[in-house]
């Protein structure tokens, strides 16, 4: 017995010393690196997902989100947030390479990082909302009179009628004051980028306890935030970052393909794409190639316009005007040609129910796209009312006219060559082996003929 527990201790050490080595290797701990480049969308709040669960599931130290962007979408914007004040990994929130700015959304995800830091010569701010049609008017511009300027003052620098610009701009300032809140920062500032589109460089963000250091890379950013206390998930957690080695977490397919086919513009031209493939497979069956990419443009489209915050009026606007287009096509109108552009266009206008910096309707885009689309139609009707008036080819009416050659004949009954065919044959008149006969109607697979002189002379008396 005794032997037995000296064995088994002993084959603890060995286990414990063979073993120690890979734990102590795989308990190494690193900083990964992403990095939000362009304007924030759906692609940006699934690339930072993404790196969330990674730095979770490796047990990272902390995640540097590296950002540069002019803003987007406030849906993405606040995904993010919530996936940060979320995350058990420490989020470092930087604004970099030199020269590049987190303005708009930006701002307000910067305010959401557990640590803020900018690279020298970068800027932020500018965080007001944007309403459709353009920027809302500021405070301190240029107003009719006195009185206009005193109730613009009362509704925070928004017209006294435009309720709606005062509710979002309300909102966007009690988020980034909670957010100011919950890290520490100048609520104040923030209140006025949102209301008065503030920007400042990086220097004056330190100066105004915007951000919490400056940082010229990711070295010294580890650097400077090595020993600092942060609030994770509702815990204090000190941060062991100095010298630690740094992966970058690269997007996948999936992600830059997101961000190529939620361009609004992109999307509403693969849904043309698809249509018209799908319209050309149905009018030309067996092509296959126009039906296959066809449908994937257009699930692609319908999975992009899925993520945008797009107003389904106008998408329904949209498609009513690409079905007067097709019915145009097939039954030349002109009206259901017009009204297909139209509704085409004003659904464009409708599509987005807000607009953010990268997500806007292009009408450099829709323009050419509605021109082309009606193009089509008329090009597509013209040769279908110009085969109206074509002499039919195919069937029974084709036959009519045809000259045929007699191979034998008995009474009003006989067989003749027509169209290279043998046929059964009928006249109403006699007819001889030799004579020279043309098709008058056919029935039953039977061929009624008549002299070709006599038709002749018919039509000349």
């Amino acid at each position: 017995m005794t032997f037995a527990r000296v064995a088994l201790l002993a084959a603890a050490f060995v286990a414990v010393a063979v073993f120690s080595p890979f734990s102590s290797a795989g308990s190494e701990r690193v900083a990964l690196s992403v990095a939000i480049d362009g304007a924030i969308g759906p692609a940006s709040s699934r690339q930072l997902e993404e790196a969330l669960d990674a730095a979770a599931k490796r047990d990272a130290s902390v995640l540097i989100l590296q950002l540069d962007t002019p803003g987007g979408l406030v849906t993405s914007m606040r995904e993010m947030i919530a996936d940060i004040l979320a995350s058990p990994v420490p989020v470092i929130g930087y604004v970099a390479p030199a020269g590049g700015h987190a303005a708009s959304a930006g701002t307000y995800i910067l305010y959401a990082t557990h640590v803020a830091a900018m690279a020298p010569g970068t800027n932020l701010g500018a965080a007001t909302p944007v309403e459709i049609g353009g920027l809302p008017s500021l405070p301190g511009g240029e107003k009719d009179d006195q009185k206009d300027k005193s109730d613009q003052k009362s509704q925070g620098g928004r017209p006294a009628g435009d309720a709606m610009m005062a509710k979002v701009t309300n909102d966007a300032v009690a988020l980034i004051r909670s957010l100011a809140e919950l890290r520490g920062r100048n609520g104040d500032w923030g209140e006025k980028a949102v209301r008065e589109a503030a920007s400042l460089s990086a220097n004056a963000a330190l100066q105004e306890h915007v951000i919490d250091f400056v940082a010229r890379d990711t070295t010294e950013l580890l650097q400077l935030a090595d020993g600092r206390t942060v609030d994770v998930a509702g815990k204090k957690v000190v941060l062991a970052t100095k010298g630690l080695p740094v992966e970058t977490l690269e997007p996948g397919w999936f992600i830059r393909l997101l961000g190529v086919v939620t361009d609004p513009n992109v999307a509403v031209i693969l849904m043309l794409v698809g249509v018209y493939g799908i319209v050309f497979e149905f009018t030309s069956p067996g092509a296959v190639a126009p039906g296959v990419i066809g449908t994937l443009c257009l699930v692609l489209g319908l999975y992009a316009l899925d993520l945008l915050p797009i107003n389904y009026t106008g998408l329904a606007l949209m498609l009513l005007g690409l079905a007067f287009l097709v019915i145009e096509a097939f039954n030349p109108t002109v009206v259901l040609g017009l009204g297909g552009v139209a509704a085409f266009l004003f659904g464009a206008a409708m599509l987005l129910r807000v607009e953010g910096p990268g997500f806007a309707m292009s009408w450099a885009v829709i323009g050419p796209a509605a021109a082309l689309t009606l193009g089509l139609a008329l090009l597509t009707g013209t040769y279908v009312w110009a085969a109206r008036k074509n002499p039919p080819r195919v069937g029974g009416e084709a036959m009519r006219g045809q000259p045929a050659e007699i191979l034998d004949w008995q009474g009003t009954e006989g067989h003749v060559l027509a169209l290279g065919e043998r046929w059964r044959g009928k006249a109403d008149e006699p007819i001889a082996a030799g004579d020279s006969v043309e098709v008058t109607d056919i029935s039953d697979l039977v061929l009624t003929v008549r002299k070709r002189d006599a038709a002749r002379n018919g039509a000349t008396q």
